[in-house]
């Protein structure tokens, strides 16, 4: 019973990593694609 409350325990704390990862990389992409655009908008 403590290996499944720790397996648990660990699989929550990894789900929450990868959501912040995720949202991190999704502004980040976002963010660099407004940069581009307000730096070069001949390019559209």
């Amino acid at each position: 019973m403590a290996f499944l409350s720790s397996f648990v325990s660990y699989l929550i704390l990894f789900i929450i990593f990868v959501v912040v990862i995720s949202a991190g990389v999704f502004i980040g992409i976002t963010l660099r694609k407004k940069k581009n655009n307000e730096k070069l908008p001949e390019k559209k």
